[in-house]
């Protein structure tokens, strides 16, 4: 199996997040779940290193001036950023990279790397979107119509991703992102394709044994 970053990239309230922990709780041998690094500060019940490598930001900054990231932006006033060493980590334990992250982040990645799968999840409507967020967040009128309007801008990157998922029922979701990684495996997997010119060399010549 050739290890590969599998991009996961939603609206916020979508359930990215919960489809890729599911995951990563699921396939621990096949799946390594990359942890972002963020400026913002911990909420309750988050813990470093687990839900995010919580930094200053002036770490933060010294650690990008450093080429540490492979991808970061700005988000609500807080930097959030891929760790390389927290990628090479993962592929070096011959493991796909799980990635949840923003459409920025993803189209840095995929700007200079090839080896990326990309999902983007949507919800199954607007309406379900709104009270998702509504529910999480508890946000006042303005903030929900400033993620809203956020989600407008990201759903333009939609078209850039190789697969979009409807995230109707979160079961049937996981079940849907597991079906792609373990597609994308076999398709990148060369043994395998060379396992498949073999096969189909000693089909031919016992096809022409019959004659």
């Amino acid at each position: 199996m050739k290890p590969f970053l599998l991009i996961l990239s939603a609206p916020t309230g979508a359930g990215k997040t919960t489809i890729a922990n599911a995951l990563a709780e699921a396939r621990p041998d096949t799946v390594g779940f990359s942890v972002s690094a963020t400026t913002r500060p911990p909420r309750q019940g988050e813990t470093n290193g687990r839900h995010y490598h919580f930094l200053s930001r002036p770490e933060f900054e010294r650690r990008r001036a450093n080429g540490d990231f492979l991808e970061w932006a700005e988000y609500s006033g807080n930097l959030y950023g891929t760790l390389r060493a927290d990628v090479d980590r993962i592929v070096s334990s011959g493991r796909h990279v799980l990635l949840d992250i923003e459409v920025e982040g993803a189209r840095q990645i995929r700007e200079k790397r090839q080896d990326v799968v990309s999902v983007f999840i949507l919800p199954p409507s607007a309406e379900v979107l709104l009270e998702r967020i509504r529910g999480r967040e508890g946000a006042p009128p303005p903030d929900l119509r400033a993620r809203l309007e956020r989600a407008v801008q990201e759903l333009e990157a939609a078209q850039d991703y190789h697969y979009i998922v409807v995230n109707a029922d979160r079961d049937q979701t996981i079940a849907a992102v597991g079906g792609i990684i373990d597609a994308e495996a076999v398709r990148g997997d060369a043994a395998a394709t060379l396992m498949a010119q073999e096969l189909k060399d000693d089909l031919r010549r016992l096809a022409a044994s019959l004659r």
